[in-house]
């Protein structure tokens, strides 16, 4: 009965990834095509980034990018702006965790 079985059940903290990816996602939409290529495309390598470099036990790190992505997302939604920077954030002591 394994992988047959049904899907599989995310944590909260997937779902809240999930939804955010998605916001960014319809948020891009309502850009023009050379702005909405730009930022679904920042928003993609952001993700695959962070999903392979940090740590899926650190959760304080996770909550933090989560509140940052929210942050983005509300000024992403505003009509006033046309595209999307990605921030780059020293996540090298964050991604493992502390081992102190």
């Amino acid at each position: 009965m394994g992988a047959s079985s049904g899907p599989r059940r995310l944590s909260g903290m997937q779902k809240q990834a999930l939804a955010l990816y998605r916001g960014f996602l319809r948020a891009a939409r309502s850009k023009p095509a050379e702005e909405r290529r730009q930022i679904e495309s920042v928003v993609s390598s952001e993700f695959r980034k962070n999903s392979k470099q940090v740590d899926r036990k650190n959760f304080i790190y996770i909550e933090y990018l989560l509140r940052r992505g929210n942050k983005q997302l509300d000024q992403l939604k505003s009509p006033d702006t046309v595209g999307l920077s990605s921030l780059s954030v020293d996540s090298s002591s964050q991604t493992t965790g502390s081992s102190s």
